[in-house]
């Protein structure tokens, strides 16, 4: 289960790491990124589910009951997997949205280490960041037109 834990977060690093600096030069690196890396994460957390999902009392329907479920370590390591995935699916997410929008990316790179650590708040600052953007472009095509 270390190695296991270990090894996935040497797998991750270095694709939050792409996510950071290499838009900048290869933008399909963040369509390989947000696909192949969580995938691989996905293949050890089936496995894991597979293993260890009848062995251990608990569930989802109260929260001691999640407690419970997460005293095995096959589980834990599970759920440890499933953050990475999902984390750094919507880290990628980001980064391609901003493409899209044509935000700078000085903007995303704060909302990366925020995703990473702390999922739903790094989401949250980049609904921030797009919501902004979308606004400054309305101000400054208004302003075009007044202008024009």
């Amino acid at each position: 289960m270390e190695l296991l834990f270990s090894l996935s977060g040497w797998v991750v690093m270095p694709a939050w790491l792409g996510l950071a600096a290499l838009p900048f030069w290869y933008p399909n690196i963040v369509r390989w990124i947000q696909w192949s890396v969580p995938t691989l994460l996905g293949m050890a957390y089936l496995a894991l589910i597979l293993v260890y999902w009848g062995s251990n009392k608990g569930g989802y329907d109260s929260l001691a009951a999640v407690r419970e479920l997460f005293t095995s370590d096959g589980l834990l390591l599970a759920g440890w997997l499933h953050y990475l995935a999902f984390d750094l699916f919507i880290g990628a997410w980001i980064v391609e949205q901003a493409q899209r929008s044509g935000i700078a990316h000085g903007w995303v790179l704060p909302c990366l280490p925020l995703t990473f650590l702390f999922g739903p708040i790094g989401l949250l600052a980049f609904y921030v960041v797009l919501l902004w953007h979308r606004a400054w472009r309305r101000i400054r095509l208004r302003h075009q037109r007044v202008s024009a």
